[in-house]
């Protein structure tokens, strides 16, 4: 069946489809939400309805059109209607990530000026009254969970009721508002204000038209096909550019139904029962569920875990063949699948940061149609993928028709600066011509990363430029590249490389605590939390042991000579880590000096005597002492060794 998509240039806004697809097929299920163990669902007419009321009340507020309405909850169905009923009234929208701290929301809010907020519940609400004074910007916060709430007085603070009172006042005085500022929409309006990762300051607005994000949103259902009778399960954050493409724009340009679990701890169960056809997960997400397959491995019977290792050493053994093992699916693969939720899918992806190949290797082995994606918020998401007869594990696939991709300023190797450009293409940063001139060139956007393209026609993305790194004798690596290779280990959680300018590489390591402690208590090792469980003997050993299978599949130069287990994970609420995970070096270098500084100072352990801060604002502090392993020298392996290794 071939899937009949909107007319995106006709209906150039996101309103403007909502309403065509609510005339056309009103009882059509939209979304799905779990709440209570029910899966609620929502047509396209309810789905409108709802966006209706949150724009009409946004007016009886005294919304004006070209300004910024702020967003901040986890996904929920009343996230996707009032960034549609804030565009249907002329409006921007900002989503803040649900778990951004006090000063990051201060600051978002503050820049863009935001006066009105649409928030999830009471969490958020605290958040937002405890910097609203210092914003000196926010006069209305509406909220839509009334749980917890009868206690707050602040005049500032509008109910969910209230809003739809003010709503349907304001629709009887005037019945036909709602169309009229629908009408006014046009597609090169900017309609998102999308955050950049920023992993080296503080995050950017890149502005998005509506217009050409449709229009690119489109270019990419022409590769991954998508029809009404999909499912899509939305797990990563709505402010993520790729879930406004996938939960937004997508779902409102090919109705594919969207799903909402009930909490981000029952996801995994909830994903079952809905059985998407199609997904998006995050590298680090992909990355714990092959490790948490392979605690499970451990849990299981001899006989069982001989049955998993021969099972992937069939798969692995076909998937290098270029086709899949009828024997590995029938005594392993097809009822793994079914138990994570991927029975039904018809295309995977993964973006956002680098899938190491060993992890991508897993998943097509087990049969998951994993793709990898590329992109920038900058050029409204992906613009390079592998089409389903052409996967290749070290690259991202091919520019979609609508994008561009080039290398500038190529090295002997054909090694540069990736540049792209897109339908999608941002119109540049929000208040900020600076950055926009140094990044947005002759329509193409720069994009700091460093990569190549191979004679197939695919990109391979090495790292950003300013992380590639070159050791003081001359070998150049890529930090990223050896860490994602690192973390495909269930017992690695995170992992930093260090060596640039450095006479070896050596590592930071974090440890996946949930499945390091199974493996702790399975051999009676007594802990008390992540910072002793890190510290034991057993535990330095068992990571010792897991980089050095890592080294053995490494050029001599690119081993990985000293370790160092930290005494806590990494974290995004500590600056270390970004939103979507990915490592901010210059505040590891300099948050980690001193352990850094043991470790090339040849010292055997570092002192650690420090403060760590926690989300509701309590401190504990940690003193221990951390060991410094060196690593023994080991000859590297064959390819069929290492497939061998892989396998078991």
């Amino acid at each position: 069946m071939k899937p009949e998509y909107a007319d995106v240039a006709r209906h150039d806004t996101f309103p403007k489809l909502l309403v065509h697809n609510a005339a056309n097929w009103p009882n059509e299920v939209a979304m799905r939400e779990k709440e209570f163990g029910i899966w609620n669902e929502f047509t396209w007419s309810d789905y409108l309805g709802r966006v209706r009321e949150i724009a009409l009340g946004l007016c009886s507020l005294g919304v004006r059109r070209d300004e910024v309405v702020a967003l901040i909850g986890k996904n929920r169905p009343e996230m996707v209607w009032s960034e549609v009923a804030a565009h249907a009234v002329g409006c921007m929208t900002l989503a803040i990530y649900h778990d951004a701290m006090g000063d990051e929301v201060a600051y978002l809010a503050k820049y863009a000026e935001v006066r009105v907020v649409l928030a999830e519940d009471e969490e958020q609400v605290d958040k937002l009254l405890e910097i609203a004074d210092a914003t000196g910007t926010i006069e209305k916060i509406v909220y839509f969970d009334p749980r917890g709430m009868r206690k707050y007085k602040d005049p500032r603070l509008v109910s969910w009721e209230d809003l739809r009172a003010a709503a349907t006042r304001l629709h009887a005085e005037d019945p036909g508002r709602f169309d009229r500022e629908v009408a006014l929409g046009k597609g090169e309006d900017v309609g998102v204000l999308c955050t950049t990762s920023g992993t080296v300051s503080r995050p950017k607005l890149a502005m998005l038209q509506s217009g050409p994000f449709l229009a690119h949103c489109l270019a990419y259902l022409e590769v991954d096909p998508k029809l009404p009778t999909d499912n899509y399960v939305s797990l990563l954050p709505l402010p993520w550019i790729m879930e406004q493409v996938y939960v937004v724009a997508q779902a409102l340009i090919s109705r594919i139904i969207v799903n909402f679990v009930e909490e981000p701890e029952t996801q995994m169960a909830d994903m079952r029962e809905i059985g998407p056809t199609f997904l998006l997960l995050a590298p680090r997400i992909w990355e714990q569920i092959a490790a948490d397959v392979r605690s499970r491995v451990m849990d299981a019977t001899p006989f069982k875990q001989k049955m998993f290792g021969l099972g992937m050493k069939l798969g692995l053994k076909a998937l290098d063949q270029g086709r899949r093992s009828k024997l590995a699916d029938l005594i392993l693969f097809r009822a793994l699948r079914d138990r994570l939720g991927f029975a039904y899918l018809k295309s995977a992806a993964t973006g956002g940061a680098a899938l190491g190949p060993d992890t991508f290797r897993f998943f097509q082995a087990l049969g998951v149609p994993l793709r990898q994606i590329y992109g920038q918020t900058e050029l409204a998401g992906v613009y390079t993928m592998h089409r389903a007869d052409d996967v290749d594990f070290d690259t991202v696939g091919v520019p979609f028709e609508s994008a561009q991709v080039r290398i500038e300023n190529p090295d002997v190797n054909g090694i540069g600066e990736i540049v792209a450009r897109s339908a999608g293409t941002f119109l540049g940063f929000y208040k900020n011509e600076a950055d926009t001139r140094a990044d947005l060139r002759d329509g193409w956007m720069h994009t700091g990363d460093a990569g190549y393209i191979k004679d197939n026609g695919h990109l391979v993305v090495i790292d950003r430029l300013k992380d590639l790194a070159t050791t003081d004798s001359g070998t150049r690596f890529s930090p990223q590249f050896i860490e994602n290779k690192l973390k495909f280990s269930p017992f690695v959680g995170e992992a930093v490389v260090l060596g640039h300018e450095r006479p070896y590489l050596a590592a930071i390591v974090c440890i996946r605590y949930s499945i390091v402690s199974k493996w702790a208590e399975q051999r009676g090792i007594a802990f008390t939390n992540y910072t002793n469980l890190s510290a034991q003997p057993q535990v330095r050993e068992l990571l010792r042991e897991e980089v050095e299978k890592v080294n053995a599949t490494l050029p001599e130069p690119q081993r990985v000579r000293k370790l160092v287990l930290l005494y806590k994970e990494l974290d995004a609420d500590d600056g270390e880590l970004t939103r979507t995970r990915k490592v901010r070096r210059g505040v590891i270098n300099e948050k980690y000096a001193d352990i850094i500084d043991a470790i090339y100072g040849e010292q055997p352990t570092v002192h650690i005597d420090t403060l760590i801060t926690f989300q509701d604002g309590s401190t504990s502090r940690i003193r221990t002492d951390l060991e410094v392993t060196t690593l023994a020298a080991r000859p590297a392996v064959s390819p069929a060794r290492r497939e061998t290794a892989e396998a078991a």
